[in-house]
């Protein structure tokens, strides 16, 4: 969809009275970082090239970066990374990145929990755009405005790029929630899931939570990503009954030479095997929904490599737009919107 295209009517409220008139006043959005709209060469380029240019995301001077960015990256890596996309694309009318339609869905499970307001997902790059949204809504007489940025842990190169977008202006009244990864009803789902699969499939000898990583830099200058990532890890393995010994936290998807946040993901797995564990569960709680960095990176690419080294990696999939998923995501947004009135 265009970026200042109308708002999918999936996702509105129909006009049937009262419950319309408050859809029409109060809307909240569901913002995910954003995908391609294609596995293809150009339309990869086009995204990475909006992400990429996001000064939250590099924040090299730009006479640089951006040389280095369309003359070497761009050309070496859109063929590359368009080819991980066609490994996971999903079929279907309906079908599309992973990313792109499980969000899309949860907003539509979140919607029927919350009928009285509109419901909606965007994309901080991308398409449904975030800007292009924000617009539309203002033009629609929405009035308050619920943003909930669906990244659990709060991080500089992630929430504090959609406040960006929000800063602006363009948008009705605005509220967003910076982060929820200590929210018991997040983590008791998270906790639920994994105890689901491992009593379909059996347990594991050991449970790793696989993050997306950070550059260390960003760390040191007090971005607190890493210790929301800690915190919800253990809380989610307090949930589960887990001793300490049983689950360790890591931090996956590196790019560039410059030091990241560790343990490494590649480098934990290396080292489960060489201490002989042979069945290793992996989840990553710091996605809402399955993505390039879970279905390619962690349930094909690592796993491919564990099985090389004797073992079996077991890829719990994210909550994505499960029942319980879309009521955790509908008691927070409900939560904020009391505290706003």
């Amino acid at each position: 969809m265009p970026a200042d295209a109308s708002i999918d009517p999936d996702t509105s409220v129909p006009d049937d009275g009262s419950s319309a008139a408050a859809a029409r006043d109060t809307a909240v959005v569901l913002v995910n970082l954003g995908t391609p709209e294609a596995p293809t060469a150009p339309a990869v380029r086009r995204y990475l090239s909006e992400f990429l240019h996001d000064r939250r995301v590099v924040s090299l001077t730009r006479w640089l970066w951006c040389p280095l960015l369309h003359f070497a990256i761009l050309p070496l890596r859109s063929s590359r990374v368009a080819h991980k996309y066609a490994s996971i694309w999903m079929p279907g009318e309906d079908g599309g990145s992973p990313l792109a339609v499980y969000t899309r869905r949860l907003a539509r499970a979140v919607q029927r929990e919350l009928p009285q307001v509109r419901v909606l997902d965007a994309m901080r790059y991308g398409t449904p755009s975030l800007r292009g949204t924000l617009r539309q809504l203002r033009a629609d007489g929405v009035r308050r405005l619920l943003v909930l940025p669906l990244y659990p842990q709060y991080s500089t190169s992630t929430t504090a790029s959609v406040a960006d977008v929000i800063a602006r202006g363009e948008g009705p009244t605005t509220r967003m929630v910076e982060d929820y990864h200590r929210d018991p009803g997040w983590v008791a789902a998270v906790a639920n899931s994994i105890r689901a699969h491992r009593e379909a499939n059996g347990a594991g000898e050991h449970l790793l939570f696989s993050f997306h990583g950070l550059p260390q830099r960003l760390a040191d200058d007090g971005d607190p990503y890493p210790q929301h990532c800690e915190a919800g890890a253990r809380a989610i393995a307090r949930a589960l009954g887990l001793a300490d010994e049983a689950w360790t936290l890591s931090y996956q998807s590196r790019f560039g030479r410059e030091r990241w946040l560790e343990p490494a993901t590649t480098a934990t797995l290396q080292a489960l095997a060489a201490r002989g564990l042979r069945r290793v569960d992996v989840v990553a709680p710091g996605f809402a929904v399955d993505c390039l960095e879970t279905l390619e990176e962690v349930a094909m690419m690592l796993a491919e490599d564990f099985a090389a080294r004797g073992g079996e990696l077991r890829y719990i999939p994210c909550l994505n737009d499960s029942p319980e998923h879309a009521a955790v995501l509908a008691s927070i947004a409900r939560r904020e919107l009391e505290a706003w009135a």
